[in-house]
């Protein structure tokens, strides 16, 4: 029996444009996670049901998020989004925009300590 498509032709197509567009705060931190720079494969702008989060690792079950200060009106629809990946057994973190621009390193750091930690559900 075939796999289930794992979003709609819509969101697929959104994926596609919103990888085109990258924020600058985007643009960082995928020149420091891309072409497996940690050891694992990241993807950008990926497709999973209805929502397309910034950065996943398929393999980890890791998604990670960069916010900037829309965020701050979408408390509601970011903890729905959350709830729906954490359902799907992803774990999230998530990164202010100018944490990315004025302490990459850091991010990295935080990034690697989820890749390592074993999630005690799965």
């Amino acid at each position: 029996m075939p796999r289930p498509p794992r979003s709609n032709p819509k969101t697929r197509t959104h994926a596609i444009e919103l990888r085109k567009e990258l924020t600058p705060a985007e643009r960082k931190l995928w020149a420091n996670i891309r072409n497996d720079k940690l050891g694992i494969n990241f993807r950008r702008q990926h497709a999973i049901g209805n929502f397309i989060p910034d950065f996943v690792c398929i393999e980890k079950k890791l998604i990670v998020e960069l916010d900037g200060s829309q965020h701050l009106e979408q408390v509601e629809y970011d903890t729905e989004r959350t709830k729906y990946f954490e359902t799907l057994g992803y774990k999230v973190i998530r990164f202010w925009n100018n944490q990315i621009m004025n302490d990459i390193n850091g991010v990295i750091k935080v990034i690697q300590f989820a890749l390592e930690s074993e999630d005690p559900k799965r």
